[in-house]
């Protein structure tokens, strides 16, 4: 089957700044699809050169089986796509937006008619079809976004940080509401993001740090691979449960505020034996499964969230016009 987001040593550089080294991807149709990493890390770039937003320094990329450089016009066709900053007219009602959105791309208003309903009901907002736009919460005008982006039936949706600003609630429902419709339209989901239970969501993650992927695969297999469960202990006497968990378990603990943490494959079927078996009164005890963070951490040396930190610092000190 021909895959629907393939590229091959994708690059693109601005000047001295190599914003992206190298991409390689190969998404299947009706897959869902994340790039995961901090901001500057190249993703809205890639994002970019695919829906032939701007063209790549080095490479080749194909969307829907069409080249993102020779066949503009017949990716763009095939494709939808939510940008970060939203851009409705919120002048206009939310049918209005659709309607233009539709004449742009062909549609007649006959076609168009029940496929908008049909779009905006699973969304939620068919109710609210003749309200104006800027009246929508920022929550209801993502969803409003994706609908529109959806409206010409593409094969490829991208989606650049589709729920970036939004609180928790909003972002639940948006995903809610984008799994009812993949189902539905059998569309391959192509998102970057920088939320860790947002890549949840996705068949496969690629994590991309400094412009190049550091490690792909299905979100579980990722930290499948970083092995350990960590266990958090506490004890009546944690020098003494420090010791016993050395000898007769040949584990070693570090010592923490409140307690003890240590490392064990399956944790959950450790914590009966450790109950049984460790010889002194247990106050509490907790088993951490391995995180994406964790997963970035152990390919790149630090944590996303710090990564994402440092990239806030480097863009306020950056000079204007620098690309991120």
């Amino acid at each position: 089957m021909q895959a629907a987001v393939q590229a091959h040593q994708l690059a693109k550089r601005y000047g001295a700044v190599e914003a992206v080294r190298g991409i390689d991807l190969d998404v299947a149709p009706g897959e869902a699809f994340g790039f995961l990493g901090p901001n500057g890390a190249g993703k809205s770039t890639t994002l970019a050169m695919l829906t032939t937003l701007t063209a790549p320094s080095a490479g080749s990329a194909r969307v829907g089986g069409y080249d993102v450089v020779n066949e503009r016009d017949a990716v763009r066709r095939h494709i939808g796509l939510v940008f970060q900053e939203t851009t409705l007219d919120g002048y206009l009602s939310a049918e209005q937006n659709l309607r233009f959105h539709a004449e742009l791309h062909g549609l007649s208003k006959v076609a168009v008619a029940g496929r908008m309903r049909s779009l905006m009901q699973t969304m939620g907002l068919w109710e609210r079809r003749g309200a104006l736009v800027r009246t929508y919460s920022g929550g209801m005008k993502r969803r409003l976004e994706i609908v529109r982006a959806l409206l010409h039936a593409p094969r490829v949706l991208f989606l650049d940080e589709p729920t970036l600003g939004l609180d928790p609630q909003a972002r639940a429902a948006i995903w809610a509401h984008l799994r009812t419709l993949r189902e539905r339209e059998q569309v391959t989901v192509f998102m970057t993001t920088h939320y860790l239970d947002e890549a949840e969501c996705c068949d496969r993650i690629a994590i991309v740090d400094d412009g190049r992927i550091v490690v792909e695969g299905a979100p579980h297999a990722l930290k499948t691979q970083i092995g350990h469960d960590r266990i958090r202990l506490s004890t009546v006497d944690d020098g003494v449960a420090r010791s016993a968990l050395k000898a007769r378990f040949g584990l070693d603990a570090k010592p923490e505020d409140d307690g003890l943490v240590f490392a064990v494959q399956d944790g959950e079927h450790f914590v009966p034996r450790l109950c049984t078996g460790l010889g002194v009164p247990i106050r509490r005890v907790s088993v951490d499964r391995p995180t994406l963070d964790d997963v970035f951490l152990a390919h790149t040396g630090t944590t996303l969230r710090d990564a994402q930190a440092s990239a806030h610092e480097r863009a306020r000190s950056a000079p204007m016009g620098r690309p991120r």
